[in-house]
């Protein structure tokens, strides 16, 4: 996932320093936008796969979770019919099962984890552009009034035209500024949280711990007493 390093860049990119040496703000969020957008399209793409491995993980704990249950009343049946040679074997592949069943648990909860934390970033990137989105248009249209007062005043207009051209080209420039706070503070620090958890999941998995099961033949011998009583 090294598409996450990539795009961590850019939404961190100085937008203000863009549009302090920019001759042409509205081009630049515009420029900012496109970049925003085409990366956002690859957080859903990784975001869809991750869900695709978090099912594919569920499936394969559900199938193991169920051989285990059917081993069980396997051994069972045949404890009752009398047959302990044929309950041992059924609980030694259970016994194997579960420890297949510990290592899928611990699979399905990374990946689980995993695709929670894509989709808070995916949530939280949809979200911000969204509002960048009604900033552009905002700047956009302060800075089509200033274009048209600055027209107005080279034809000759007054001394009070050339004042709000000055004060609409002021309001143009703090939306254009306005822009970058929104990856400032605690949305850059939400998002800073999401990228250091994805990466803690992209490392080495984590060991399963140690089963604590009972031996097939504590097992057989539990089964035995159980019948008995």
């Amino acid at each position: 996932m090294g598409m996450l390093s990539r795009f961590k860049d850019v939404m961190r990119s100085n937008l203000s320093a863009m549009l302090e040496g920019s001759q042409d703000p509205a081009a630049t969020v515009d420029e900012y936008l496109r970049q925003l957008r085409l990366d956002l399209g690859q957080v859903k793409a990784e975001s869809a796969a991750v869900q695709a491995a978090e099912d594919r993980a569920k499936r394969a704990l559900d199938e193991c979770a169920e051989e285990v249950r059917k081993l069980q009343r396997y051994a069972e049946k045949a404890v009752e019919s009398g047959d302990e040679s044929a309950a041992l074997k059924f609980l030694e592949r259970k016994a194997k099962q579960a420890e297949r069943l510990q290592e899928l648990q611990t699979a399905y909860e990374q990946a689980a984890n995993q695709a929670a934390q894509m989709k808070q970033m995916e949530e939280r990137l949809v979200s911000d552009l969204q509002k960048l989105e009604a900033r552009q248009a905002t700047l956009k249209s302060k800075l089509e009034e200033a274009a048209a007062l600055n027209k107005a005043q080279a034809a000759g207009g007054t001394e009070a035209a050339l004042r709000e051209l000055e004060a609409k080209t002021d309001q143009a420039l703090n939306e254009a500024m306005a822009l970058a706070e929104l990856r400032a503070g605690s949305q850059e620090d939400d998002l800073d949280a999401i990228f250091a958890e994805l990466e803690k999941s992209n490392a080495a998995g984590a060991k399963p711990e140690e089963a604590t099961a009972s031996t097939p033949e504590d097992e057989l011998a539990a089964l035995k007493a159980k019948l008995n009583k």
